[in-house]
């Protein structure tokens, strides 16, 4: 499959970088990690996984997207400018390439450093025979009994077969007689481990449970001639929209549990085969779900279907110690004292920003479990849209019910790939007397708040949190995340009214400090862009920092090129997608895009307008994408005091000077790695945990607030060079 010229030149020449095309280059951030050189193997393996696990959801959600729109003629034009089906040809062949390097950084890079590590993938044939009959015996006692041949002929209809799960395609003949071949399934059940482990000499040895059966698979079929054994694996489509709907809620709930059992028999996109599959069994399996060579991935024998099986060795009990073992969590700098005091007086004295995971989501869940048991507590209010398991968030609300208090939850039952954990929770807490909603019509309930009224002697206060990230413990540890803990009463009194949009029937005009969607972000966001265009314009100072997740809304990407031209210097934070295209003449010469991708998953939104010195700070939970801002309950709000606007002006000053896990965007769409320059590497991922009063930057980002286009430096070196 060779592009042609003009479909190339049609990419290029777009003002605009497709959004998926602009996916693949993130990932291809994080496999970087997987090959850098000063990182352990476990963690070199883990960042590979991470890559398998983020492609798998890639042609789930995006390719399947795509799907959509040719398998109903539906017209779709990408970003590029192109149609569905040229897009098509494009984001496979690109996605092949992708399969292509990964693949090689497992056999090349990261296999022939595991025996020195402690452990081998050893393969079936490399036992001995006492190791074999071990494996013999694992696979009679265990294996075998949870396998099911499955024929598929014109007696038996084509089964079923799940996604992202291992399965073998069997053609076989009976021996006795001369009829045609026939092709049977079996799925390799996802509640068996990976791999089957064997200690020996120092060395852990995994073996693929893929080759186990396949070195017994006679077992299944007896009096049976087999002609081929061929592992293959499948993606389905899993995109789905929730209509809009006045349903009870009852109705609402069966109709999304009825859309989760489509991801089970949605269409097939992606069949990853290994080594060389049979032929017939390929033809059969492409006609059957409509695929072409283009998709078809196929995987060397050597490597690994599937690389997230990775995570048994990752987690394995002898690897504790090659993990990464980073500092202990730090506390606030607006509250150094916070462990030793009652959370309620401390708000009751000043606001505390929380920035995770350099200091603990502790004082999140320490105010949620005090409310629960206070006798001045009234009222809990609180957004959901994911969960740890074990949620300490889920046992604090459940408490809070039973002691009486009137506990509200909006529980977002459509937080992909969590849809089916949500429902369980909220069932839970509706059962104990919590008033539950699921979900706001075909919004997605993004925000994250949390509201608790109480009772302060002849006094009624509120305390808040909002936040960037999700009420998950487990991510808190992973993820960077901004959290502001606050008894302000005009947030307070926004954040009221915002839970009464979400719980009745209320529709309020205009709030204080909040900046919501899908009412008025991104109007409010392009007219603070257009102030600093018209300051520009003017000869004032003038300049924007943001930094998010993602960046797809063409609306602010257009007004952000204006303010470019205008001579407004633009620094954009953009870990993921970003559709803007940076540094192009006429264009967007004062733009310039980087990405942080290391350790932690970079997840916070921060919104900087310089404004003439008069500078605006947001945070919130909302990206620049049409889904953030049409389809989406989101709120971004201002940090108002002066040690926080510190602080967070020093986070983005920080996340600009990174120069060990930040990657700079080419106007190509291409990203090159950024090095140290004769200066002492800088990571934020570290040097969050060393920031106190002391040393918090107090001066202006570094950035030039003067009106004027500037030329960007362009390192020399792509990430393509790197792999």
């Amino acid at each position: 499959m060779i592009l042609s010229e003009r479909v190339k030149r049609q990419i290029s020449e777009s003002d605009y970088i497709s959004r998926d095309l602009s996916w693949l280059q993130f990932n291809y951030r994080v496999l970087d990690q997987a090959i850098n050189a000063d990182r352990s193997i476990v963690e070199r393996l883990k960042f590979l996984a991470i890559t398998a696990s983020n492609l798998d959801e890639f042609f789930t959600i995006r390719v399947g997207s795509l799907y959509n729109y040719i398998d109903y003629g539906k017209q779709r034009f990408d970003y590029s400018g192109l149609r569905e089906q040229p897009f098509k040809q494009v984001l496979l062949q690109r996605a092949k390439e992708y399969t292509h390097i990964q693949q090689d950084v497992y056999l090349n890079s990261l296999l022939p450093m595991f025996e020195h590590a402690g452990f081998t993938i050893t393969p079936y044939k490399k036992l001995s025979a006492d190791e074999k009959k071990n494996v013999a015996d694992y696979f009679q006692s265990t294996i075998y009994p949870m396998l099911t041949p499955m024929v598929y002929d014109s007696y038996h209809t084509f089964p079923i077969l799940n996604t992202h799960r291992l399965v073998f395609g069997v053609v076989t003949r009976s021996q006795d007689t001369t009829e045609n071949k026939k092709l049977s399934f079996i799925q390799v059940p996802s509640n068996l481990p990976r791999f089957y482990e064997i200690e020996k000499d120092d060395q852990l040895h995994f073996i693929p449970v893929e080759d186990i059966i396949l070195n017994n698979i006679q077992h299944l079929f007896r009096n049976v001639e087999i002609l081929s054994s061929n592992l293959f694996r499948i993606t389905r489509n899993g995109d789905f929209t929730l209509d809009e709907s006045d349903d009870i809620e009852a109705n609402f709930l069966e109709e999304l549990k009825t859309k989760l059992k489509t991801r089970r028999t949605g269409r097939v996109v992606r069949i990853e085969v290994s080594g060389r599959p049979d032929s017939w069994m390929l033809n059969v399996l492409k006609d059957r779900w409509q695929l072409e060579d283009e998709n078809v991935f196929r995987i060397k024998k050597r490597s690994l279907i599937d690389f997230t099986g990775l995570w048994q060795i990752v987690n394995h009990h002898n690897f504790r110690d090659m993990h990464m073992v980073m500092p202990d969590t730090i506390p606030p700098l607006s509250f150094p004292k916070i462990r030793e005091q009652n959370i309620f007086d401390v708000l009751q004295e000043r606001d505390v920003l929380l920035h995770h995971p350099y200091n603990s989501i502790e004082p999140v869940i320490d105010l949620l479990e005090k409310a629960a048991d206070d006798p001045g507590v009234l009222a809990i209010k609180m957004t959901i849209y994911r969960l740890a398991r074990d949620s300490r968030v889920s046992e604090a609300l459940l408490k809070a019910a039973e002691n009486g208090k009137h506990v509200s939850v909006l529980f977002e039952v459509k937080a992909r790939f969590d849809e089916e954990n949500n429902l369980r929770e909220a069932q839970r807490l509706q059962k104990a007397g919590c008033f539950v909603i699921y979900g706001i019509s075909s919004f997605k309930t993004h925000t994250k708040l949390l509201l608790i009224v109480r009772k302060e002697g002849q006094h009624v206060r509120r305390y808040l949190h909002l936040s960037s990230g999700n009420y998950n413990e487990s991510t808190a540890k992973l993820y960077t995340d901004l959290g502001l803990l606050t008894t302000n009463e005009v947030l307070a009194h926004d954040v009221s009214e915002f839970f009464n949009v979400i719980t009745g029937h209320s529709m309020p005009s205009i709030y204080k400090s909040l900046i919501t969607a899908p009412k008025d972000m991104r109007q409010q966001l392009i007219a603070m862009i257009r102030n600093e265009a018209e300051h520009a314009r003017q000869g004032r100072e003038a300049g924007i920092v943001i930094k998010i997740n993602s960046l797809q809304d063409k609306e602010t990407i257009d007004e952000l090129y204006a303010a470019s031209q205008a001579g407004v210097p633009i620094k954009l934070i953009i870990r993921g997608m970003c559709c803007l295209r940076p540094g192009r003449t006429g264009l967007s010469e004062n733009i310039q895009v980087i990405s942080i991708v290391g350790q932690y998953l970079e997840h916070s939104r921060i919104y900087y307008f310089h404004n003439d010195g008069q500078y605006k700070l947001y945070i919130g939970s909302a990206d620049m994408m049409v889904r953030s801002f049409e389809r989406r309950l989101e709120s971004i709000f201002p940090i108002t005091d002066d040690l926080l606007r510190r602080q967070i002006k020093n986070i983005l000053q920080y996340n600009l000077k990174d120069n060990v896990n930040a990657y700079v965007m080419q106007e190509d769409g291409s990203y090159v790695k950024k090095f140290p320059d004769g200066e002492d590497p800088f990571n934020i991922h570290l040097e969050f945990y060393k920031v106190n009063r002391e040393n918090l930057v107090d001066l202006d980002l570094s950035i030039d607030f003067k009106p004027a286009v500037k030329e960007m430096e362009r390192p020399e070196e792509t990430i393509e060079d790197l792999n």
